[in-house]
């Protein structure tokens, strides 16, 4: 159960950082600071720096605990940004993002 209260919150947080109206002032465009810009528009990228963050502060929380050590802060960063970064490629604000593909025959 912890693992899915990890992976939500680091999602919730990633939407937070990169997306909300709250931290539009801060955040700065996609082409301003170089990798910095980029990063804070990007879920993967914001995710894995989440993921870090929520590993250290998880001796503060009772939802998720994990051992100290270098293999699962890595592992943290890894798993927040690739949840973080396919979570927002499948929920928008309408809802579910559903992209239906016409099947088309090639063969004649």
């Amino acid at each position: 159960m912890g693992m899915i209260w990890f992976i939500l919150t680091a999602y919730g947080l990633t939407q937070i950082l990169v997306y909300s109206k709250i931290f539009e002032r801060i955040r700065p465009d996609r082409d301003q600071y170089g990798l910095i810009g980029y990063m804070a528009n990007c879920a993967m990228c914001m995710g894995f720096w989440v993921g870090m963050f929520l590993f250290f502060i998880n001796g503060w929380t009772e939802l998720f605990t994990f051992k100290y050590s270098i293999g699962n802060m890595f592992i943290c960063g890894w798993l927040s940004s690739g949840t973080s970064y396919m979570l927002s490629m499948l929920i928008s604000d309408e809802g579910l993002k559903l992209n239906i593909k016409e099947r088309t025959n090639d063969t004649q």
